[in-house]
């Protein structure tokens, strides 16, 4: 897995991040969801880094990165504190500019670094994602259904305690869908007690502070300036939520680009070679 690829584990100003990073050429970050690691990368990141550097890391909360002290407000783990992790880290290997493609709440964390961070950010590809606030502020019956785990996650213990009393019968995955040493490396934190605990403090941020950073940025006007991508999974629900998912992006982004791949959630192990080819292409042509 991720041969030629280097393993660190790099210390920050406020997290220690474990990192996988190879290749050489122009750099991407690659950004993982819930509940996966880096390791979900594992089929796409090789196909980059042909023509890339490609850093991906545990984001701070998941996989063996550090766990963010608990506070009331959830700071520590908002996206706002995730992005300046992933600034300070690609600087830290020597990047000063660099594209960042983000998965699921990954996609939550990639965005806040293109609108933190715009001098940083040379290209911004969101996989099934829409901004925080505008998944709340459209929520009706059917994300409630579907996305009903936002909310549990968002209540005290309770959460943790479920996931931590079966995490395989919680999570499922699988060896022959991940990969045998993704598998191994995504179990490893769905057992871990700190982990668990690290990646459902993502959603409390969500619910408050992440929102409150998104509303301040649209009352602001703020828009994403660099070149944007956004592809979704037309195997998920984002276009049976939002219909035309880009018409959601609109409002937040400058110039964007995207479409549906035929998979199911979670591309990077699915669709690898599709989805590493839609990547290049848009860093070639953006």
């Amino acid at each position: 897995m991720f041969e030629g690829f280097k393993l660190d584990t790099i210390v920050l100003s406020e997290a220690s991040l474990r990192v996988r990073h190879g290749g050489n050429g122009p750099p991407i970050l690659l950004l993982h969801g819930h509940p996966r690691t880096h390791a979900t990368w594992h089929r796409v990141a090789p196909l980059l880094a042909q023509h890339h550097t490609v850093v991906c890391p545990d984001l701070r909360g998941f996989g063996r990165s550090s766990k963010a002290p608990d506070t009331p407000d959830h700071s520590g783990s908002s996206k706002r504190a995730k992005a300046r992790d992933c600034v300070e880290l690609m600087r830290r290997l020597g990047h000063e500019r660099f594209a960042v493609i983000g998965h699921d709440r990954g996609s939550y964390t990639a965005f806040r670094a293109a609108m933190d961070h715009p001098d940083s950010v040379t290209h911004l590809g969101i996989l099934d994602g829409v901004p925080i606030v505008e998944a709340l502020e459209r929520c009706d019956a059917r994300f409630a259904k579907l996305w009903w785990h936002w909310f549990f996650f968002g209540q005290p213990e309770k959460p943790e305690q479920a996931i931590l009393a079966d995490p395989d019968r919680w999570y499922g995955g699988s060896p022959d869908g991940m990969g045998e040493e993704a598998y191994e490396d995504f179990r490893a934190s769905i057992h871990d007690p700190a982990t668990v605990h690290g990646m459902v403090e993502d959603y409390r941020a969500g619910l408050g502070i992440d929102r409150q950073h998104d509303e301040v940025d649209r009352r602001a006007g703020r828009r994403i300036t660099c070149p944007t991508m956004i592809l979704w999974s037309l195997r998920d629900d984002l276009e049976l939520l939002y219909g035309d998912v880009l018409a959601v992006w609109a409002s937040w982004t400058m110039q964007q680009r995207g479409r549906g791949l035929d998979c199911g959630h979670h591309m990077a192990e699915e669709a690898p070679n599709e989805l590493a080819s839609e990547i290049l292409n848009f860093l070639r042509d953006a």
